[in-house]
């Protein structure tokens, strides 16, 4: 069986490497040739909250040859359309992809190689790259997890494979309601990468200031509540009944959830989100398919969405360079 991992930044390096470190094969692909080599002659470095080096397999997309069996795909959604088709070609005729990207795009993926091969992953988890072949792990040790599931009512015969390979770094959920899940980790990226992006902080940093945190708190609010207008049922994040904690119709409640915002963030507090990270290095973000998809659904269900609507624009505008991340952008949610 082959299995590769595409996209392996620095979540795919991380795992790649607790994978390998746990005696399977699994080929770590890169556009990032720096990035590639350092893998190639040094291994993978894994520093944060756990310290390990651990050889590897990896290589460019232009060095990819023959079928695998399970892919998993940890690319950016704006080349979705391009990347999923050229992908098809060294998909086995039983293969599988296994999508760990932000958002919805289970669908999409679908469209191009249909739904019985497409498999959805979120991870409770995050890191950075530091250097090539150096990647941060920035979650606790004990918050390694993984929400796998599907969109199509028959199981892919490689599903269990695919939870093997993820339990070698952490705890496997097997989710039926598997759209709930992707609201779960939605709901998190909208708030909290979404604030870490807008204000050049970690997910701690936003969480802390009441200022930036009454923010937080209103865009948590607004997933919930376009998810009860379109019938969503979201689910629990590593146990926790997230909309029961943080979810409120009155003036106790709501200061109850104001306060635990931080307590529970705070496994997740060093982390800088991802679309952070692309605007540090100028690139462009997938704001559209996070805080974007909270607007566009609510657009859908006739539920506003005003704070994730001007998380879209302020980052829009931060990659246009017209701002930069920092906390004086607070002033535009005012």
């Amino acid at each position: 069986m082959r299995v590769a991992i595409y996209g392996a930044g620095s979540l795919g390096t991380i795992l790649g490497a607790y994978i390998s470190r746990g005696g399977e094969k699994i080929e770590l692909i890169n556009r990032n040739k720096a990035h590639v080599e350092a893998l190639q002659t040094q291994g993978a470095h894994i520093i944060g909250t756990v310290q390990f080096v651990q050889p590897v397999v990896a290589y460019t997309p232009a060095e990819m040859s023959g079928k695998y069996d399970i892919v998993f795909l940890m690319t950016k959604q704006q080349h979705n359309a391009e990347v999923v088709a050229m992908l098809k070609d060294f998909l086995a005729e039983d293969g599988v992809l296994v999508t760990f990207q932000n958002g919805l795009p289970e669908l999409q993926i679908a469209d191009i190689i249909g739904e019985e091969r497409v498999m959805g992953c979120t991870v409770a988890w995050g890191a950075t790259m530091q250097r090539a072949g150096v990647c941060e792990l920035t979650s606790s040790p004990d918050a390694l997890s993984f929400s796998l599931g599907s969109i199509s009512t028959t199981r892919n015969r490689h599903f269990d494979k695919v939870k093997q390979l993820l339990e070698l770094m952490g705890k496997v959920d097997i989710e039926e309601n598997f759209i709930g899940t992707r609201w779960s980790k939605l709901l998190i990226n909208a708030s909290f990468s979404g604030m870490s992006a807008v204000l050049g902080c970690t997910f701690g940093e936003a969480a802390k200031p009441k200022a930036s945190r009454r923010i937080v708190q209103a865009l948590i609010k607004e997933c919930i509540d376009v998810c009860k207008a379109g019938g969503i049922r979201i689910e629990p994040v590593q146990g926790k009944d997230i909309v029961k904690l943080l979810d409120y119709n009155n003036a106790l409640k709501k200061a109850f959830s104001f306060f635990i915002i931080p307590i529970a963030i705070r496994k997740h507090a060093a982390l800088k989100a991802s679309m952070l990270q692309d605007l540090e290095k100028g690139k462009l973000t997938e704001v559209d398919a996070i805080n974007g998809a909270v607007s566009a659904f609510g657009r859908k269900v006739g539920c506003p969405t005003p704070m994730n609507d001007r998380v879209v624009d302020i980052i829009h505008r931060i990659e246009r360079g017209e701002l930069s991340p920092s906390f004086d952008n607070l002033k535009y949610f005012e």
